[in-house]
């Protein structure tokens, strides 16, 4: 065992030593966050605090997992084995099944990710014969998701005025009926989605005070990582298990919160003060990550938001090389500039592909830097594109596997009932699904009682679905003795997806087989991850589903340049960072016009992006930028305005894409004259933005059109002349309030 109390400065030794009582520890970037979470668990397990008693939350597996391996290595192994460590939803999930005969579902339930909820989405917009550019599959899940968040259920939904008539604005009368069957469809595969997870969580504790006080006891010691990520419901759960010992320990950054598209409630940090009267609060101010200059730039950026824990972060380690800014012709430039500073740098130092990150504000921006990339040969990776699990023949394997461990699971059932073909067509399929909808069955009932829901099907076919189920079942029994690895080979076999694949010689076959041997290789992995353990293909299934982003990356794509937008680069790391596309309605967003709270969390997110740098650090904006099929003038970021000159020097490209200093002069980033460049196609701007004299031509019922929102109509026009504001609902994204001289719309007549 290490003595881990030597290698942490006092701020952090004070913050691993407190034990009792609620503690914030606010860790400014860089500043050994994971040590301190780490060494403070340890620190309880050598003071006879039980393991059983420590609940430890995160938003990602990896970062569980880092923890628990640290812990190991400065505690007895054994200590840190039976510790509750994980992500709010995995471990939320196991305290779901431990008591589901609680809240009516099976322990076996399937967790449906996204993507499995935006097709149960589609499925019922089909079968309701909606209009899908209405009802777009997404923008639909994304609502139910947001009311779930809200604890709105379908039957709250229908007796709420403001939330009906907000659709049916927006022509969409019938989503009141999608989400009602959304929710039976889920109850009826046993399935619950990553948001009832925590409302079904909420909701066992708030219904069921004996299991309350059962967690309770259990977890004296509560300790979440990244709180100013957590949203409102995952507060609620965490204030009711903490409100007996009040033993909570709380770490992060509110100067990192950005997360407030996805649910992300800032005040949760803000107001744990207010919480819990008797706190003690500990400032983890010391960088040990980047340079002075990256540091100190990153201060002067942050200083300018009015709601924020006043920290001052430092560092001990050198000055380093000023931040470069560079301003480029175009975004095509751009790209050409990023790569060829890469290329030099690799050439001058001889570091690593992987040592480099390309930030961007959206995933759009890829493009040019991509092509840039290829040219000078240089191997990358888009992060957060699509995952191994997402890919096709790997779904089509985890619904077998799913099926295999819930049989209620509609959804997996469909993907592979007639997968590989076995001549079962949609005809029957959409049979067996009728019966199941009229008697309130699942699809397997229906399937394996045919004649007592008399769906009309002939001979052959029946010996087709025969043949089916008993598969299916084998594979149940199997799956009951048989460890993961096993079990998943035996299906991928029986089932011909292997024959099929193997069989496919094209590259895109290939590639698909080599991807199932991947994920057999993943399975084989698992369930030799716990002893002497049985891992049951059940426990590999609830693993994947509750797989983030961060805990999906190849070690094939491990030296390869790093392309990724901002919000996906929070808690990693690189030596050489570049961030593109530094421009006003870019970086800030558009969406930030809307608010101060929008803003500061722009800028937030600029923070971010700016302490993801070790050693260098590059800030690159276009003059003109390809939108819309055209190109159009823009300005720089106000953002670079906010960065101290002391820290930064201003270059710009020649015509070989090399920078040179710029001229010193106060001008440098001021908003320029508009102008079209003469050999480029000019844009008619009437048509892209409503400005001068149009500002005043609304009124309220006008239709307008706007580049980000869509088409929408004018409910309410406030202030006078460059103050003006208007309430506009949007067809696809609801109420939004525009300063009229930035919002860029179109008048619709």
């Amino acid at each position: 065992m290490k003595n881990y109390l030597q290698e942490l400065n006092s701020e952090q030794q004070k913050a691993v030593l407190h034990i009792d009582g609620p503690l914030i520890v606010i860790a400014g970037a860089g500043s050994g966050k994971t040590r301190v979470i780490t060494c403070r668990i340890a620190n309880m397990l050598n003071n006879k605090i039980s393991a059983y008693n420590i609940l430890a939350l995160t938003f990602t597996n990896k970062a569980a997992k880092e923890m628990r391996n640290r812990i190991d290595q400065i505690t007895q192994p054994y200590k840190a084995a039976s510790l509750w460590m994980g992500t709010f939803h995995s471990m939320f999930a196991k305290i779901l099944r431990i008591e589901s005969n609680r809240f009516n579902y099976p322990s076996n339930f399937t967790i449906y990710d996204t993507e499995d909820s935006k097709s149960l989405v589609k499925s019922i917009i089909k079968e309701l014969e909606l209009d899908k550019e209405i009802y777009k599959p997404n923008v639909v899940r994304n609502r139910i998701s947001s009311l779930k968040n809200h604890f709105i259920k379908s039957k709250d939904y229908n007796q709420r005025p403001e939330l009906t008539q907000t659709d049916k604005i927006a022509k969409r009368d019938d989503f009141g009926r999608i989400y009602q069957i959304y929710e039976k469809r889920c109850q009826k595969s046993s399935a619950l989605d990553f948001d009832d997870l925590l409302l079904k969580t909420y909701e066992l504790f708030e219904e069921n005070p004996d299991i309350l006080l059962k967690y309770q006891e259990k977890f004296k010691y509560i300790l979440i990582d990244e709180y100013q990520d957590t949203n409102f419901v995952q507060y609620l759960i965490i204030k009711k298990l903490a409100a007996l010992y009040e033993n909570i320990c709380v770490v992060g950054d509110d100067a990192q919160s950005i997360y407030s598209f996805r649910g992300a409630n800032i005040q949760n940090i803000l107001n744990f003060k207010t919480d819990y009267p008797d706190f003690k609060e500990y400032k983890l101010e010391q960088n040990y990550r980047s340079t002075a200059n990256i540091v100190n730039a990153a201060n002067s950026v942050i200083k300018n938001n009015e709601k924020q824990i006043y920290k001052e972060v430092w560092t001990k380690n050198e000055n380093g090389e000023k931040i470069i800014i560079i301003k480029t012709n175009s975004d095509s430039e751009e790209g050409r500039l990023v790569a060829n500073t890469i290329d030099e740098i690799k050439t001058k130092i001889q570091t690593d592909n992987s040592d480099f990150a390309i930030l961007y504000r959206t995933n759009a921006q890829s493009r040019a830097i991509e092509e840039s990339l290829r040219r000078k040969n240089i191997n990358y990776k888009i992060y957060g594109g699509l995952s191994f699990y997402q890919r096709k023949e790997i779904k089509d394997l985890l619904a077998y596997f799913r099926l295999t461990v819930n049989i209620n699971d509609e959804e997996s059932l469909k993907r592979i009932i007639n997968y590989p073909s076995r001549g079962i067509g949609t005809t029957t399929i959409q049979k067996l699904n009728l019966a199941a909808n009229k008697y309130d069955v699942s699809i397997w009932e229906t399937l394996s009682n045919i004649d007592k829901y008399e769906i009309k099907i002939n001979k052959g076919t029946r010996e087709k679905l025969s043949n089916f189920q008993i598969l299916i079942n084998n594979f149940i029994n199997n799956s009951k003795t048989k460890d993961a690895y096993e079990v998943a080979e035996d299906i991928t076999k029986s089932t011909g997806i292997y024959g099929l694949l193997n069989n496919d010689k094209s590259p895109e076959g290939i590639t698909r087989f080599e991807n199932i041997q991947e994920l057999l290789n993943a399975i084989k992995n698992f369930t030799n991850s716990s002893g002497n353990n049985l891992n049951l293909l059940s426990d590999f299934i609830e693993d994947v589903a509750l797989l983030t982003d961060q805990d999906q990356e190849n070690e094939e794509d491990f030296n390869k340049v790093t392309l990724m937008t901002i919000h996906a680069a929070k808690g990693l790391e690189f030596k050489y960072v570049f961030v593109v596309g530094m421009e006003e309605n870019l970086f800030p967003s558009i969406l930030s016009n809307e608010s101060q709270e929008s803003l500061e969390e722009e800028r937030r997110l600029f923070y971010v992006a700016i302490t993801r740098a070790e050693k260098r650090l590059f800030l690159s904006y276009a003059n003109t930028r390809f939108k819309w099929g055209q190109y159009i003038d823009t300005d720089p970021s106000r953002f670079l305005l906010e960065i101290d000159e002391r820290f930064t020097e201003k270059k710009e490209t020649e015509a070989k894409n090399h920078y040179k200093i710029f001229p010193k002069r106060k001008t440098t980033f001021q908003p320029k004259q508009k102008k079209i460049n003469s050999r480029l196609k000019k844009i008619n701007l009437s048509k892209l933005e409503v400005s001068g004299k149009q500002v005043f031509d609304l009124n309220v019922g006008t239709k307008v059109k706007h580049s980000i929102f869509g088409i929408g109509k004018v409910m309410k026009i406030d202030g006078e002349n460059q103050n003006q504001k208007a309430i506009i609902f949007f067809n696809d994204h609801g109420q939004k309030q525009l300063l009229l001289k930035f919002a860029k719309l179109e008048i619709i007549k």
